[in-house]
């Protein structure tokens, strides 16, 4: 069976998104479409389709001449994994509060399902390994059954993306996260609220110190960078 190609804005988007992650691109690096497009070898449509995904997803941003790469702020970090810590722990803290709470099982039992699966077949380490992740978190949340703590969620998630990446350019981290999503789904379908909070809370401050520490690493070497040019 032949398979459609990737379309070039893809294939900008995962090569450059994966260098602004890694810190290749520094953050006083100017990206232009003439350059990209020359680099690339393709006209300036998908460059521009691409850039623009990029934007959208907080690791670029417009100058008056081409883009440029976000540099991460610490402070804001913080805080906005302190509200996703908040409103995640509160799905489960709902139902240990209230026994007539209980999580959805269907979508305890899909979730442990897809899961378990790439436990057996675990996906490349690359940045895009974000979107899964926050597809696992958003589940756990909505089967607590509050439907505005889930779209606060969405709202947090959609702020973080961007530096979270960091978190899955560090080896291990997918493996790591992939048995710690198992083990937290498999105490909340056995009713083990306590031990899931915590089990969860452990699980997003762990990522919270990986985030920080690449981010903090990547901006201290390109401030050197930037001093010794």
């Amino acid at each position: 069976m032949n398979t459609a190609p990737e379309p070039l804005r893809e294939v900008v988007y995962r090569e450059l998104r994966t260098e602004l992650v890694n810190g290749t691109i520094g953050f006083d690096q100017r990206l232009t479409e003439p350059k990209l497009s020359t680099r690339f070898g393709i006209s300036r449509t998908p460059i521009r389709e691409a850039l623009t995904m990029l934007c959208a997803d907080g690791l670029l941003r417009r100058e008056e001449y081409g883009f440029s790469a976000v540099r991460p702020s610490i402070p804001r970090i913080r805080d906005l994994y302190e509200l996703r810590i908040t409103l995640e722990l509160q799905g489960i803290t709902r139902a240990i509060a209230d026994p007539t709470i209980r999580h959805d099982r269907t979508i305890l039992d899909d979730e442990l399902v897809r899961w378990r699966a790439l436990a057996l077949d675990p996906p490349a380490q690359e940045p895009g390994f974000v979107e899964r992740d926050e597809e696992f978190h958003v589940a756990v949340l909505r089967a607590s059954g509050n439907n505005e703590l889930v779209a606060s969620l969405l709202s947090v998630n959609s702020r973080i993306r961007h530096v979270r990446m960091y978190d899955f350019m560090v080896n291990g981290r997918i493996d790591t996260s992939i048995a710690e999503h198992i083990r937290i789904l498999e105490e909340l379908r056995a009713g083990n609220l306590p031990e899931a909070r915590t089990l969860l809370h452990q699980h997003i401050g762990e990522s919270l110190d990986v985030v920080l520490d690449r981010v903090t690493r990547a901006i201290t070497a390109l401030s050197l960078a930037n001093i010794t040019d």
